[in-house]
């Protein structure tokens, strides 16, 4: 190997090969400098803890809701969502009533059970069933200060499906989109 003002030639290409790692490397420091870019700029975004919520709405009171079935293990059930819902998604404390920037109440209005949602036979294997259940509230949640409802819905109906004696999976996928519902109601008066 002969050495030139470039660098070392290797085989006769030596300013070739010294242009090509140049080059290079020139384009791995752009593509640095442009994700570290990205990054910086990103660090300065985050979210605020308030879930969307105006920073004065800080504490819930989630009163227990009036349960109009015949099922009442369902109101524990609701008011342990709800409850969690308002602490983990929305960043609320709860609160006595008398001192709650926002008061929770409502009504399970209905839930029904076993409602057929499929078969599947086949000659070779047991007959699997599906099942689906249906739970339907009224749900009302009013800032305490204004009176104002920042969501109010009547009649919120939501579906879940579970294997034959997988009741709990059902009801718990039917809250579970009953939540997300209320969460996001909530957060779109903001």
């Amino acid at each position: 190997m002969k050495q030139s003002g470039d660098g070392l030639e290797a085989h006769g290409r030596g300013r070739d090969v010294t242009w090509s790692r140049r080059r290079w490397l020139g384009q791995v420091m752009q593509v640095s400098v442009a994700v570290a870019a990205v990054g910086a700029l990103t660090a300065c975004y985050r979210f605020s803890g308030g879930g969307g919520l105006p920073r004065h709405l800080k504490t819930v009171a989630i009163q227990p809701f009036d349960n109009q079935t015949a099922a009442p293990e369902l109101q524990r059930e609701v008011f342990e969502q709800l409850r969690n819902v308002m602490r983990d998604r929305l960043n609320l404390r709860e609160a006595p009533e008398s001192r709650a920037d926002l008061v929770v109440r409502g009504a399970i209005t209905k839930y029904e059970v076993d409602l057929p949602a499929g078969a599947a036979a086949d000659p070779r294997q047991t007959t699997s069933n599906r099942r689906r259940l249906q739970l339907t509230l009224d749900i009302e949640i009013v800032e305490s200060a204004s009176g104002r409802n920042l969501f109010k819905k009547g009649s919120m109906s939501r579906e879940g499906q579970y294997a034959e004696g997988g009741e709990r999976n059902g009801l718990r996928n039917a809250l579970e989109s009953l939540m997300n519902d209320i969460v996001e109601g909530v957060q779109s008066q903001w």
